[in-house]
């Protein structure tokens, strides 16, 4: 019987914004450290004997940033299982369990949302070989954080009776987020637990339950689950199938009714990091309980989070506030009002403003773009294309576009010919004209490119050939 962490990388992270974008959320950003909350939580079983390779569920606009990050850490993904749009957490570990029990009915998941962070990962570790045991009895087993303060963002599992005195519980009831006085009175009680979303159990047991309190969900998830396909680490579900399945959550589809429901306690540090607050109170303050990164002058300031990105943020005299600098975008906030950022995302989408989807880098699966400059009719980027990749045969019908060559090898498609440029070379595509560009050397390619006409959004590209399968 092989652990299997299921890692769930839904959701846009809109409370931790400008850093979270709906294309690029908090899960593929490197947060507290060198590596992002994806690939920490991806490493969080190495000490785990007999684990099996990590499957991940995600959107399929991050299906290239989720396998090149998986790839930076020297793992191999047993699947990355694309969801054509998000359903929940239910369906997305439905399918999960479709994957993983045609490969070992017993398989043991350990379904993590790529978001968490977790400090002491030999308790962790210890707590899942805990929840294991339960899980190969049949319990669907989560994880109870031991309460350190009443905390309203969360909710939480009291405890029932003990199993067989194993130190794990079986659960009394799920509360959902309580008001303040009610969560004092959880914490006083000394049987409740934060929910951590954190589960182990088997994929044949979640079939089964699912099957019993969601069969509506279970059929559309096998239908779009059978009548997918497989393109290298990539398995995409049938899309119409999947998203004819009811939304729900792990906890309101099944683990607030199932009697086999258990829960481990962990005293671990942890976080849902879904708040600016919740990343100030995770990290390491200096003398003034300031939180302090990027270029960042402060003067009599306190209790703070300073967040710099391009620029210099200087502060002088504030208390309890939230500063984060982007490259297009600056927040500031009270530092215990961080939860209501998620407003300012809502505004943005109601303006249909591209900061609330995009950086001003915008990552694709052969490099990335920088916007520059734009004007009326024009906007300059920045290309960077990785060796060996190439864009997708276009071709545009309201503008036209010069590349200049800053650094590397260009190979350039245009119309019937096909040729190649090198540094401070360039030259020019005009309006509908059908166009390719390739890096065929071992340094990334670097290219400037200007963009003039009457229109110049992302949507006019008309693609021929595409090597990353997104023609249509």
């Amino acid at each position: 019987m092989h652990y299997y962490p299921v890692i769930l990388t839904g959701g846009a992270g809109s409370r931790l914004w400008p850093i979270s974008r709906e294309f690029y959320p908090k899960p593929l950003l490197p947060i507290f450290g060198e590596h992002t909350l994806l690939q920490d939580t991806a490493r969080r079983l190495d000490a785990i004997e007999q684990v099996g390779n990590p499957v991940f569920v995600c959107n399929e606009e991050h299906r290239f940033l989720v396998a090149e990050q998986v790839r930076e850490l020297g793992k191999t993904p047993e699947a990355i299982m694309l969801e054509p749009e998000g359903r929940n957490t239910a369906p997305a570990l439905t399918i999960a369990a479709l994957y993983l029990a045609d490969k070992e009915a017993d398989a043991l998941m350990v379904v993590m949302p790529a978001d968490h962070v977790i400090t002491d990962q030999a308790l962790f570790t210890e707590a899942v070989k805990r929840a294991g045991e339960l899980a190969a009895d049949g319990y669907l087993v989560t994880f109870g954080i031991r309460p350190l303060k009443p905390e309203t963002g969360y909710g939480y599992i009291r405890r029932g009776a003990e199993i067989e005195g194993s130190g794990s519980f079986r659960v009394d009831r799920f509360v959902e987020k309580p008001d303040a006085a009610t969560a004092q009175s959880y914490v006083d009680a000394g049987d409740y637990y934060w929910n951590s979303g954190i589960f182990v159990l088997r994929a044949d047991r979640w079939l089964e339950e699912i099957g019993r309190y969601q069969p509506a969900m279970l059929a559309a998830c096998r239908k779009a689950f059978e009548g997918g396909s497989r393109d290298s680490d990539f398995v995409r579900v049938e899309r119409d199938a999947f998203l004819a399945s009811p939304s729900d959550s792990i906890d309101y589809a099944v683990m607030e009714k199932t009697d086999r429901a258990a829960v481990v306690p962990l005293a671990a540090d942890w976080s849902d990091v879904g708040s600016w607050l919740s990343i100030w109170e995770v990290s390491e303050q200096d003398d003034e309980g300031n939180v302090v990164r990027g270029d960042v002058l402060l003067h009599d300031s306190r209790d703070s989070l300073f967040m710099a990105d391009e620029r210099c943020i200087a502060a002088v005299g504030v208390r309890d506030i939230v500063v984060v600098e982007t490259a297009d975008a600056v927040l500031v906030a009270d530092r215990h009002r961080s939860q209501d950022v998620k407003a300012i995302v809502s505004r943005l989408k109601e303006k249909n403003r591209d900061e609330y989807r995009f950086h001003r880098r915008v990552y694709r699966p052969w490099g990335d773009y920088e916007g520059i400059d734009q004007g009326t009719r024009y906007q300059v980027k920045r290309l960077t294309v990785k060796p060996g990749a190439k864009l997708s045969l276009q071709m545009h019908h309201h503008r036209a576009e010069h590349w200049i060559v800053v650094s590397g090898t260009a190979k350039v498609t245009r119309g019937d010919e096909t040729f190649m440029l090198s540094e401070n070379e360039s030259t020019y595509i005009p309006i509908g004209t059908n166009h390719r560009l390739e890096n065929p050397g071992t340094i990334p390619l670097e290219i400037i490119e200007v963009q003039s006409g009457s229109y110049l959004g992302e949507d006019d590209i008309v693609r021929f050939e595409d090597d990353y399968d997104r023609i249509g």
